[in-house]
Parts: C-alpha cells; sequence; structure tokens
C-alpha cells in the first residue's frame, strides 16, 4: 500500500477506525485502473447479483443490505454503464429481474481477482493461518 496510515495511540484505535483504515487497503487496491466510473458501492450491488441468474431489485436490495430505492438508483446506473440488465422474469411475468451482461461478468471477474490480490497482501502480512481466522471471523459477523 502506498498511503501512510496515521499514527494513532493504541486506546483510540477503535473497531470502526481499522475497519475504516482496510476500507483505505481496499480502494488503494483498485486506484490506478479504469473501472469505467464505477466505485465499491456499484462492485457491492454488482456482487449481489447471481452468476447464473437473475434477481429482483427487492432481493438484490436485501442481499446486499440497501434500501430498494437506493439499490435500484445503483441498478440503473450500471445499466446505463452496460454491466446490468432487466429483463422480464421467466419464472413470473408480472415481475422483472436484473442480470449481469458480458461486461457485468467481465468485470465482477476482474474485482474478484483484485480483491483475491490484496487478501494474499494482507496474508502475507499477518501470515497466511491468521489470515484465514480472520476471514472466517468476518465472514461470521458480516453474516450473522
Amino acid at each position: 500500500m502506498t498511503w501512510v496510515k496515521p499514527d494513532i495511540p493504541q486506546d483510540e484505535r477503535h473497531v470502526s477506525m481499522m475497519l475504516g483504515f482496510l476500507a483505505q487497503d481496499i480502494r488503494q487496491a483498485f486506484a490506478g485502473s479504469d473501472w469505467h466510473g464505477l466505485r465499491q458501492s456499484h462492485f457491492r450491488v454488482l456482487s449481489g447479483v447471481p452468476a447464473d441468474g437473475g434477481v429482483t431489485i427487492t432481493e438484490l436490495a436485501e442481499r446486499v443490505s440497501m434500501t430498494k430505492q437506493g439499490c435500484g438508483q445503483f441498478v440503473t446506473q450500471l445499466c446505463e454503464t452496460g454491466h446490468l440488465e432487466i429483463r422480464p422474469n421467466p419464472a413470473d411475468r408480472r415481475t422483472r429481474v436484473v442480470v449481469r451482461t458480458p461486461l457485468g461478468r467481465r468485470t465482477m471477474r476482474r474485482v474478484i481477482a483484485r480483491n483475491e490480490q490484496l487478501e494474499r497482501i494482507w496474508a502475507r502480512r499477518v501470515g497466511p493461518k491468521r489470515y484465514a481466522q480472520f476471514r472466517a471471523v468476518l465472514e461470521e459477523l458480516a453474516h450473522g
């Protein structure tokens, strides 16, 4: 990472601050590449669309912990950039589903690869065993 974390006294390093430092690592990992104006929030929504099918905006909003309206705005933006499209739901013609386009699938492969690269850096920093434990706890906290 090219940015320098500030020297914060140990007793003032709260969880949200430390998570903010990791979020900055993520931003740095994605900086310098052309993502066609997409940000982490776009990737979050794009990641919530199943790779093998579609999802309604209501279901997508639940998957990514957003309001339906906020999620809908991101879907609109991602449709405009060609990453997503909205189609009739083959299971229920009264509803529509959001699906990834070929560009959306390629972008997700790049996002996943970049995240895997960052995780390898973090694992080297603390050791693979400790990182695996951190990842498991993070997963549990995020989905608990």
